[in-house]
C-alpha cells in the first residue's frame, strides 16, 4: 500500500512492559476508504525492529462487488515490500512488467532497491463478486550496501513456504529459519518472519532472536504474566526461551532479525541517506521513475 502523506507514523497506544518485553504497541485503526490498516510499526518510541521498519495490517474488509483494492502506481526506494495475505486476492504490477495475483499463504517480496515503481489492484473477474481481504503487508530496511541494487520481483507461491509442526501447532517460516527449517524466501540481513496458529490453552516457545517482536493478528495472547490483546504488538528483548501461551484460538506473527542501524523514512521512501530521500522526491515528481507495463495512465502524486 502508499501511504497518503510523508508522515508514516499513525497513532498508537504505547505501554512499557518489563521482564522480556520492552514495549507493547497498539495501534489505532484508520480508515484508506473501504477498508481499515493498523500500523504498528514505524512509532515514535520504535522505528523498527530488526530489518522490518514498517508493519501493516490490513483489514479484515468486506468488500461489495465492484468494490476493493485500488492503489495507483507509485514508487519505493532502497527498501524491499512483503505482502502476505490470509484471505482474498490483490493483483501486483510494477514497472519491471510483472504482473501477479498474490493469493492466501503466497510471498510476494519486491525489491525496489534503486527504484521501482507498482500497483495493488484487483483482477476485473474478482471485483464482480462479494469478498474479503485479510492481510499483512510489511517493509525491509536493506543494508546500506545493497540499498542501491538492481530492482527485483520474486512471487513465492504458498506450497513453496515450509510447515512445521511444533508440540501440535502449526508454524509457517515464512522469512528466515526457525524450529529447524529455512524458508526460501530471499533475505539481505539476517531476517525472521513467522506465522502460528494456536487453540486456547496451547504454548509455544519463540525463536530467539537478537530483535524480535510478537503481533497478535487475532485472539489473545499471555506472555508470562502479560496479556497481549488482540492487534497488539510486543517488542521482546533478547531473552531466550520466551514463551507465549493462547488466552483464546489466536493467530501471531513475529518478525525479527539482527539490527540495521538508522533509517529514514519519507513517504515510500527509505534510506540511510537524507539526500537521497530527496533525490527520489524530485525524481518522482520530474516524472522520472518508469512506468508500471499496463498502468501506465494513472500515478499518485508526490504528498508535499
Amino acid at each position: 500500500m502508499s501511504n497518503e502523506t510523508q508522515q508514516l507514523e499513525l497513532e498508537c497506544d504505547i505501554t512499557h512492559g518489563c521482564g522480556a518485553i520492552e514495549l507493547i504497541i497498539t495501534p489505532k485503526q484508520k480508515d484508506l476508504g473501504g477498508f481499515s490498516v493498523r500500523r504498528t510499526l514505524p512509532t515514535i518510541e520504535r522505528k523498527k525492529v530488526g530489518p522490518w521498519i514498517f508493519f501493516d495490517h490490513m483489514g479484515p474488509a468486506e468488500f461489495e462487488p465492484g468494490n476493493g483494492i485500488n492503489v495507483r502506481p507509485h514508487p519505493h526506494v532502497n527498501l524491499a515490500t512483503v505482502t502476505y495475505l490470509f484471505e482474498g486476492e490483490i493483483l501486483h504490477r510494477d514497472s519491471l512488467g510483472s504482473l501477479q495475483p498474490i493469493q492466501p499463504g503466497d510471498v510476494n517480496l519486491m525489491v525496489a532497491g534503486k527504484g521501482i515503481v507498482h500497483s495493488e489492484r484487483e483482477r476485473p473477474e474478482v471485483t464482480t463478486t462479494r469478498r474479503r481481504l485479510h492481510g499483512l503487508q510489511l517493509w525491509l530496511a536493506l543494508p546500506e550496501a545493497d540499498e542501491e541494487t538492481t530492482p527485483d520481483f520474486i512471487h513465492y507461491p504458498s506450497a513453496q513456504i515450509p510447515s512445521v509442526n511444533e508440540g501440535g501447532i502449526p508454524v509457517r517460516v515464512i522469512m528466515g529459519e526457525a524450529y529447524g527449517v529455512r524458508s526460501p524466501v530471499k533475505t539481505f540481513a539476517r531476517t525472521l518472519y513467522i506465522e502460528a496458529r494456536l487453540n486456547a490453552g496451547q504454548s509455544l516457545q519463540l525463536p530467539d532472536e537478537q530483535e524480535r517482536a510478537v503481533y497478535v493478528v487475532d485472539g489473545e495472547l499471555r506472555a508470562r504474566d502479560t496479556h497481549l490483546p488482540q492487534h497488539s504488538m510486543a517488542v521482546l528483548n533478547d531473552e531466550p526461551g520466551v514463551t507465549v501461551t493462547a488466552v483464546t484460538d489466536c493467530t501471531l506473527a513475529l518478525v525479527g532479525g539482527e539490527p540495521i542501524g538508522q533509517r529514514f523514512i519519507d513517504w515510500n521512501f527509505v534510506s540511510s541517506r537524507k539526500e537521497r530521500i530527496t533525490q527520489a522526491r524530485e525524481d518522482w515528481k520530474a516524472g522520472n521513475f518508469p512506468k508500471v507495463p499496463g498502468d501506465e495512465e494513472e500515478f499518485i502524486p508526490l504528498p508535499e
